[in-house]
């Protein structure tokens, strides 16, 4: 599916060709330069699954299956704990293996680099609601639990404690929704990672435009005849096509479009393209429960609670968190040991989607891990 995260993402990787804020589209590639080939990485696959699940809206689910992707092996330290693990965390409409795109891995996994598999153990779940976990279109549709970010959190927490045995992280990053995770992660359990690095989001709660067009977004699903209150036979082509036109206005970045489309006729083709080819790969169901899963996120209140080194990044071309808000600034002035950037715009740079694009901010990452080294003594 194709949804926020993918959409953007996939915006970014090939804007020449088509994915959303999180989802699970392929990731944006370059608007100048064809899609790059994909690298075939070690990977190992998994099913954890949490019986009898409650989420915080009360309701339960007898199974709750989270899928996870890994990279390298863990590695324990004399007291016989896993001290290399890292967890990274797509965004809406998403999954784990996002993060395998080239844009990301060709640039972190590889020897000497800032994520050399060699030297981490690389965790990439989907979260509940997104690529192989359990979703609303695997037959529960609009019966499927409400699932939040904290419900998402929690069931991260599970696969990482319970079932991979991991005591402490090295470092927990996430983009776009998984940006936001973070933050939760930093305020419900702030000792049990390392280092935060968030990558394109804000620390409060999501009000203004940015709830604006994803109601629009939900509506624009609902108010189609052919959604049938979540029992369509087959997908309401309206309704995805106004959710998906939403998402390709959030996670386009105007310099580089401008650049790789400077005639009309091919900037029309394009981005009817992309629209069509993100409406493929949409379930409508699955993208509501997505989109609406941010609906009670709010750190704003806690933050004096985040302890953990943070490298907070954000792009100056970025719809759905504008350069000139002020809340980096008030938010890092109340945090304890957090460093914020904001990558200037240019035709390079991906919007939202910038947040894929690791030549961008790998520098950043290399800073985070070289400044939390060594643990603090227990």
């Amino acid at each position: 599916m194709l949804p926020l995260v993918a959409f953007l993402a996939s915006l970014s990787a090939q804007a020449g060709s088509a994915p959303p804020v999180g989802a699970q589209t392929p990731p944006i590639a370059s608007a100048t330069s064809p899609a790059l080939p994909e690298k075939a990485w070690p990977t190992e696959e998994g099913d954890y699954v949490i019986r009898d699940f409650r989420f915080q809206s009360g309701q339960t689910l007898r199974s709750l299956r989270i899928h996870y992707t890994t990279l390298g092996k863990p590695h324990r330290n004399a007291k016989g704990k896993i001290d290399n693990a890292v967890m990274v965390l797509h965004g809406t409409g998403g999954t784990g293996k996002q993060f395998l795109s080239p844009q990301f891995a060709d640039q972190l996994y590889g020897p000497g680099q800032p994520l050399d598999i060699t030297r981490y153990w690389i965790i990439l779940p989907d979260n509940i609601g997104h690529g192989k976990s359990s979703k609303p279109s695997d037959g529960l549709r609009m019966r499927f639990p409400d699932y939040d970010y904290d419900d998402m959190v929690d069931a991260q927490h599970r696969l990482l404690t319970q079932h991979l045995g991991i005591k402490r992280m090295r470092l927990i990053m996430g983009t776009s929704m998984g940006c936001m995770h973070s933050f939760v992660w930093g305020e419900t359990h702030p000792d049990y990672s390392r280092a935060l690095m968030p990558l394109a989001c804000e620390p409060v709660q999501i009000a203004g435009l940015n709830r604006m067009w994803r109601q629009l977004l939900i509506d624009g699903i609902k108010a189609d005849p052919a959604w049938a209150g979540g029992n369509y036979q087959a997908q309401p082509v309206q309704g995805l096509r106004t959710a998906a036109t939403l998402l390709f206005t959030a996670g386009a970045a105007p310099l580089q479009l401008q650049k790789a489309y400077p005639r009309r006729d091919a900037a029309a083709a394009y981005a009817r393209g992309r629209i069509e080819a993100s409406m493929a790969s949409i379930d409508a169901n699955d993208l509501l429960y997505q989109v609406e899963s941010s609906r009670n996120y709010d750190p704003w209140p806690k933050l004096e609670a985040i302890t953990a080194p943070t490298t907070w990044i954000n792009s100056a071309d970025d719809f759905i968190n504008p350069r000139n808000f002020d809340f980096p600034q008030q938010a890092v002035a109340r945090m304890k040991d957090t460093r914020f950037r904001l990558i200037e715009e240019s035709d390079e740079t991906r919007g939202h989607g910038t947040h894929t694009w690791a030549r961008f901010w790998k520098d950043d990452l290399v800073a985070l891990l070289a400044r939390t080294e060594t643990p603090p003594a227990h």
